[in-house]
């Protein structure tokens, strides 16, 4: 869920166009969608079959729905982290080919045998099959396209990958509403809306058999002849030692899977909750698809709508939302309102869902991520395992209760008793992951949303880019022209390309704006032309030179930024810090730095340093401490992002201490030897 790593959701259409234009890809994905699609009719269709085993029992149904998504999930908590490396020995076009006969068969076979214990051994031989066709076909996708095309490829794979589950909810919903029709001239033990899915289901899979053995370009041999060598139980060590270590990646880990503890257990007492509700299976399927068309309008639309909030704050909210929907929905009594109910609680999971994703690309850095994206999908199928297996058993312990009031009475199952739990446990998830984020603290979430209403709160999230922006922020005389060559020198002799900038005058308008905002021959400017001044500079700044060089993957480094316009313009001049703050982040298209160090000084002793005083510097000291107390306002307002140094010490004490926080952003690849080195 999942700013370098894309939102998982649906790409551009003219990128999804275009990378299925390619005509080999365009094959492989019509495998993938099809194959995607047998996944979620054979899941639909297995836990049907295991309800209609039961013959009516409410605790039989519940223990054998359960015991179905144990065995789709176990195989992959054994064999995940081993199945690729063993996969990637073999030709993969052959193998894909093998694994989709054998998934054909297998499906074909449950219905024709009909018994709990073919049902869960076939869907283990299944699911085992599928953890070789995936990195098999994985490893063949970046083998179809241009480099230039991979992102857009991976994007329509996964709108393959999800897209299809709610198609798949439709067809098993209609098979439902023909099944009774069928029996006329069919057995009726082979007509079931169950039976004519498994059948559909298995055949899709020939079909898919069918497209790879037509599939030419597939390049022959095994895919990685280094794969044999990789020590898994090592990188997901690494993995753990890395996210334990974390707060920023504990929290988002443990929202993560509250989002999926909310969804999964909606998935796994579906068939039970609408069974309650005195529905069948074409109510089970929609109920289904509800789920994960809330998850694609979530993860599709989540990042437009909530584009203004910051990632960390948006996460642990709608995680809360999603999981109040959940205790609403436990206590609804009504198909169509349940429905509805579903479909804003997938939504709001499928935000928190692509906002955690994202943010571990954001969080975690190059080197480690491979390994911090196994741990986490390995504890989020063994999570998954526990709710999809666990919440059943507890609804089938719990039973049906029957409330009688003076006018009416009201009965609740088991199935939303164990949902009422389940939403609450996630709000506390939620509660918690909100909290361990520490994202603006001194702000609340309602004044964020107000902010948002009024457009003024696009700084806090900003356009992707490779490279590292810092800002050196402070009153006169802090010494932030000194850190910041300081710190341009250090990084150069790290390996990093610097670009050392400031504001303004880092250009050649900025050095003629320069000119007219500073000296003293000037005279009188007023508060709002002169906000406006610096923020034509600001943009001017960003587009012709801060900009290409973070493109570039630089490290940009600039003496000032708009925070100064705040502190100066709003608190300064005692304008609107909000509206000054609004200019600049429409001046700068949202760009806002990684990191930004404010050099904390007494105004009385940072003017005492000077040896002559431009216009600004000619202020009155009342002037300098508005600035001085605003800037300390700023940076508690997310501190995160900020760095508030003591410039009072010695310029020596403050680079250590610059260069120690520098050295722990994730886009910084500076060497450990290097760092052991500067501390000598």
């Amino acid at each position: 869920m999942p700013n370098s790593l894309p939102y998982p959701g649906a790409p551009a259409a003219s990128e999804g166009r275009s990378v299925l234009a390619i005509p080999a890809f365009r094959k492989l994905w019509n495998s993938m969608a099809i194959s995607s699609f047998g996944d979620w009719l054979g899941l639909l269709a297995t836990t049907a079959m295991a309800q209609e085993l039961s013959n009516g029992d409410y605790s039989t149904a519940n223990f054998a729905i359960a015991g179905v998504f144990i065995v789709r999930l176990l195989p992959a908590v054994i064999l995940g982290p081993i199945a690729g490396v063993i996969a990637d020995r073999f030709d993969r076009r052959r193998l894909m080919i093998f694994c989709d006969i054998f998934r054909f068969g297998l499906y074909l076979s449950i219905p024709i045998v009909g018994n709990y214990f073919w049902l869960y051994m076939a869907t283990i031989l299944v699911e085992c099959f599928t953890l070789f066709w995936s990195p098999a076909k994985e490893a063949t996708v970046p083998n179809m396209v241009p480099k230039n095309k991979l992102e857009s490829a991976n994007q329509v794979s996964l709108l393959a990958a999800y897209g299809t589950a709610p198609i798949a909810a439709i067809v098993f919903a209609l098979l439902a509403l023909v099944s009774n029709g069928l029996t006329s001239f069919l057995p009726e033990n082979y007509s079931s809306t169950a039976d004519l899915a498994l059948y559909i289901d298995a055949f899709s899979f020939l079909y898919t058999a069918y497209i790879v053995y037509k599939l030419r370009e597939i390049p022959k041999g095994a895919a990685s002849k280094a794969a044999a060598t990789e020590n898994i139980g090592k990188s997901l060590f690494q993995g753990f030692k890395f996210v334990s270590g974390s707060k920023v990646i504990r929290g988002l880990i443990i929202g993560m899977l509250g989002a999926f503890f909310a969804a999964g257990a909606v998935i796994g007492l579906a068939r039970t909750f609408v069974g309650d509700l005195n529905a069948g299976d074409a109510a089970y399927g929609i109920l289904f698809g509800a789920v994960f068309a809330g998850l694609a309008i979530g993860i599709s639309f989540g990042p437009k709508v909530f584009s203004q909030f910051s990632r960390r704050r948006i996460f642990g909210a709608a995680l809360i939302i999603s999981s109040s929907f959940l205790i609403l929905l436990a206590l609804v009594t009504n198909l169509v309102l349940a429905i509805l109910v579903t479909i804003f609680l997938g939504a709001f999971a499928g935000v928190s869902w692509v906002s955690g994703f994202t943010m571990l690309g954001l969080e975690v850095a190059d080197e480690v991520r491979g390994r911090t994206f196994a741990f986490v999908q390995s504890l989020i199928r063994i999570s998954l395992i526990l709710v999809l297996a666990i919440a059943p058993i507890v609804a089938a312990a719990i039973g049906r209760h029957t409330f009688k009031f003076s006018a009416f009475e009201v009965t609740y199952n088991g199935a939303a008793f164990t949902m009422l739990a389940a939403g609450i446990i996630g709000v506390v998830v939620g509660v918690i992951s909100y909290r361990t984020m520490r994202d603006r603290p001194t702000i609340s979430l309602w004044s964020d949303v107000l902010s948002a209403s009024r457009g003024e709160l696009g700084g806090i999230t900003s356009k992707n880019h490779s490279g590292l922006f810092i800002s050196f922020e402070g009153g006169e005389g802090s010494g932030k022209s000194t850190q910041t060559q300081l710190l341009k020198e250090y990084l150069e002799s790290s390996g990093e390309k610097v670009l050392l900038t400031r504001e303004p005058g880092g250009t050649p308008l900025g050095k003629k704006l320069r000119d007219i905002l500073l000296d003293n021959k000037t005279g009188n400017i007023s508060p709002r032309a002169e906000a406006l001044l610096y923020a034509a500079d600001r943009a001017n700044h960003v587009h012709s030179l801060i900009q290409p060089a973070l493109a570039k993957g630089e490290v940009v480094i600039t003496d000032r930024y708009l925070d100064s316009s705040i502190a100066y313009q709003g608190a300064g001049r005692i304008l609107q810090p909000a509206e000054v703050a609004r200019i600049s982040r429409w001046a700068t298209e949202n760009l806002a730095p990684t990191l930004t160090i404010i050099m904390d000084i007494p105004a009385e002793v940072g003017l005492a340093r000077l040896q002559s005083r431009d216009r600004l510097e000619a202020e009155p000291l009342a002037f300098h401490e508005r600035i001085r107390q605003e800037f300390l306002n700023i940076a508690n307002s997310d501190p995160d992002r900020y760095l508030v140094v003591d410039a009072t010490q010695a310029k020596e004490l403050i680079h250590e201490e610059i260069v120690e926080r520098v050295s722990k952003l994730a886009k910084l690849k500076i060497n450990q030897t290097e760092q052991k080195r500067f501390r000598k």
